[in-house]
């Protein structure tokens, strides 16, 4: 019976609000060096509001500090996603007050620092980032239960002696349990998603490594089965993702120490509608036609496919608070103006010394380049791209090509963009096309929300360019993409090894190479692959080719599980290289020394007596008319 009162007490005393705070304490020790967290307590402090006692944020200084742009509208929801981390890892505590404590807990999860602490935790955080936008429809599950006493009972007896106070950096922000249950009362105006009182941790490996730190794994170990079901009926609003999706293409070129106020000053009308046709593109990928929301099923199978990266803007975005104005770091500068003490807003340190992209093309542009570092790292591309061949300044041809590309020695990536040819052909030219494939099976793709029927499709090569004669070139790194009017990306597969084939009859990606002979009873149409993108010799037109069942090159869709085929009209065609200075530097020696091979050549010189030279060469029948072919020794 004394036992049962002593775990009574340990019940009462070690609350949720109390791990809260050792994580936060953890992570403040932990995963951020002693310089970083005095900017990180410079800038909170500096911008604080207080009420009975606590500092915290509200939406507005939040929206300010981060310069997130009013044209895009997604403040509010970059604050909702923040009170929700705030209570990481006890969802039933959000939407959490941005306290000191609860804020550093945002960064170090948007940041990606956690790594230090939680030893268990997954490389990524879509799932927590998905709960952070979600909203909870009450209608398709039962209302959310109370952790009960007897689960809090396993919590063990010396956790709560376990916080050092001596290392906690953050001690004028200690978390009051009794005073913070009625949040509404202190009159912080947040966004509240429907279900932040339904909601239910499931099994979320962050949140779990968190309490496994904390030896406190048994407080939320509930019955998985309902709580999975959960998830499972929250889904994001489309609006809200499509809001996301512009601010994550405008901070994806981002550095740390970047202000976001010199991309947002590029925000003109037409440079908005770009970028909410490049989100509505990848938007149409989560099947927004059929559902009203984004669910976690589609959004968990879709973003480690065709959007790894969507989120590494917000990396940079947060690394923000680390970099306070207001402490003086002119050792470390090269020349810098004394610091100004009134403001502890982000500037930019130094201009870029390159622009992001060097030229735009027909087809590549800062949002199509965005979108593309959603599924490449944007340290291989932002301020890494080099034009090496456009379609409309080179002309369109396979020569074009090989004189622009094939000494590039670095990997490379194509965009092709063209219109749907209709089902029947029209004109010899599309006829004569036609004619060089097999009949059409499939149907066109989807049109997204576009009635242009505008496609643009691409691919990444990780291998230097070459005519191939008997065998594909490629490797396991190879992509095959769609950009519009819907995103996707097919992966390499192992199955069969036809990546890129370079040939007198066009290019082919996902193609066996063509063969040298017609043979008898074989058909003389052009081999396509499963996922297959080919085009054609004159580089008039192509052909992407998508069947479900896969068994080639390239995976079939994880989103999408139909057969389709989109012929198309080539509009532009664009070859990019990767690389920097030192690539650009090899292509340039290989094209002089063809060069100076090419003069060597030109430049054999006759002998003296140019009339007995040309006897000897009519002797031998290289030259003249006489129809001679050489001389008999007999």
């Amino acid at each position: 019976m004394g036992q049962g009162q002593s775990d009574e007490h340990v019940a009462r005393n070690v609350s949720t609000e109390q791990l809260s705070h050792e994580l936060a304490l953890r992570f403040a020790k932990k995963c951020f060096t002693p310089l970083e967290i005095t900017h990180y307590k410079d800038i909170f402090r500096s911008l604080a509001d207080e009420q009975d006692g606590i500092q915290y944020w509200k939406e507005e200084t939040l929206c300010r500090f981060l310069v997130i742009p009013d044209t895009l509208g997604p403040g509010p929801l970059v604050y909702q996603m923040a009170t929700y981390l705030g209570a990481f890892p006890f969802p039933s505590l959000a939407p959490s007050i941005l306290t000191i404590e609860a804020m550093l807990k945002v960064v170090v999860i948007m940041t990606e620092r956690y790594g230090t602490v939680l030893k268990r935790g997954k490389a990524d955080r879509n799932k927590l980032l998905f709960r952070s936008l979600a909203v909870f429809d009450r209608r398709m599950s039962s209302v959310y239960e109370q952790p009960s006493q007897e689960l809090l009972e396993s919590v063990r007896d010396e956790k709560s002696d376990k916080v050092d106070t001596s290392d906690a950096v953050l001690e004028e922000a200690r978390s009051q349990a009794a005073g913070q249950e009625p949040r509404s009362a202190l009159g912080f105006a947040i966004d509240k998603p429907a279900n932040d009182e339904d909601e239910e941790e499931d099994d979320d490996e962050l949140a779990l490594a968190a309490l496994d730190s904390l030896d406190a794994i048994e407080v939320f170990k509930f019955d998985q089965g309902a709580t999975d079901t959960k998830i499972h009926h929250a889904q994001i609003p489309v609006d809200n993702f499509r809001r996301l999706l512009m601010l994550l293409l405008v901070i994806a070129p981002l550095d740390s120490q970047e202000s976001l106020s010199k991309h947002a000053e590029r925000l003109t009308p037409p440079r908005v509608a770009s970028l909410r046709q490049v989100a509505d593109s990848i938007l149409w990928s989560f099947t927004p036609e059929q559902n009203a929301g984004i669910f976690y099923h589609s959004f968990n199978k879709i973003i480690p496919t065709s959007l790894p990266y969507m989120f590494d803007g917000l990396n940079a975005l947060f690394e923000h608070f680390l970099f306070s104005k207001n402490i003086d770091l002119s050792k470390r500068k090269r020349s810098s103006a004394p610091a100004q003490m009134t403001s502890s807003m982000p500037q930019s340190l130094d201009p870029p010394l390159e622009p992001l992209l060097p030229r735009e093309g027909d087809i590549l542009n800062l949002d199509i380049l965005s979108q593309i570092s959603f599924f490449i790292k944007g340290n291989n591309l932002f301020r890494r791209l080099r034009p090496l061949y456009l379609g409309g300044d080179a002309g369109f041809s396979l020569g074009s090509i090989e004189q622009k590309v094939f000494n590039w020695r670095a990997p490379s990536i194509l965009l092709v963009s063209g219109t749907r040819l209709p089902s029947t052909p029209n004109g010899t030219r599309e006829r004569s096309f036609a004619d060089t494939l097999p009949a059409k099976r499939f149907p066109n793709g989807v049109s997204g929300n576009s009635s242009r029927n505008k496609v643009i499709f691409g691919a990444y090569i990780d291998v230097p360019w070459k005519h191939t004669y008997k065998e594909a070139i490629g490797g396991p790194e190879m992509l095959l993409f769609q950009l519009s009017p819907l995103h996707e990306v097919f992966h390499a597969s192992t199955l069969s090894r036809d990546y890129l084939t370079f040939t007198k009859a066009g290019l082919g990606f996902g193609c066996p190479p063509p063969r040298s002979k017609n043979v008898s009873g074989l058909s003389s149409h052009t081999a396509l692959g499963p996922v297959s993108l080919m085009l054609d010799s004159s580089l008039e037109f192509g052909v992407f080719t998508h069947d479900s069942t896969g068994g080639g090159s390239f995976h079939p869709s994880v989103s999408r599980n139909t057969d389709w085929q989109d012929r198309f009209e080539i509009e532009n065609l664009e070859i990019w290289g990767c690389g920097g200075d030192e690539e650009a530097a090899r292509q340039r020696a290989a094209w002089a020394f063809e060069e100076r091979e090419a003069e060597a050549r030109r430049s054999v010189k006759m002998g003296k007596d140019i009339e007995a030279d040309r006897a000897l060469l009519e002797m031998a029948g290289l030259v003249g008319g006489h129809g001679n072919t050489g001389g008999s020794m007999g």
